[in-house]
């Protein structure tokens, strides 16, 4: 599909037609990326519809490592 790239005020953008936006279920936001040489534009329709599913899919290992240590390198341990 060729589009022609149209000003918006100091920007420039692109028009996707009614088609695409149904047949992509394209709604107020994208995601556009840049690979290579050619961007990828992804629907954002509701990024997080699946998180409550994989929280409780997510079963702890064991093996997880805490993202905060609980003492810092620069933390005096001393009692006061």
């Amino acid at each position: 599909m060729r589009t022609k790239i149209i000003k918006v005020g100091n920007s420039k953008g692109l028009i996707l037609n009614k088609t695409i936006l149904e047949k992509y279920e394209i709604g107020k936001e994208v995601n556009i990326r840049l690979e290579e040489d050619h961007l990828v534009i992804e629907p954002m329709n509701n990024p997080r519809a699946d998180w409550d599913r994989q929280f409780k899919d997510a079963k702890p290992t064991g093996e997880e490592e805490p993202l905060i240590p609980d003492v810092f390198e620069d933390e005096d341990l001393l009692e006061w």
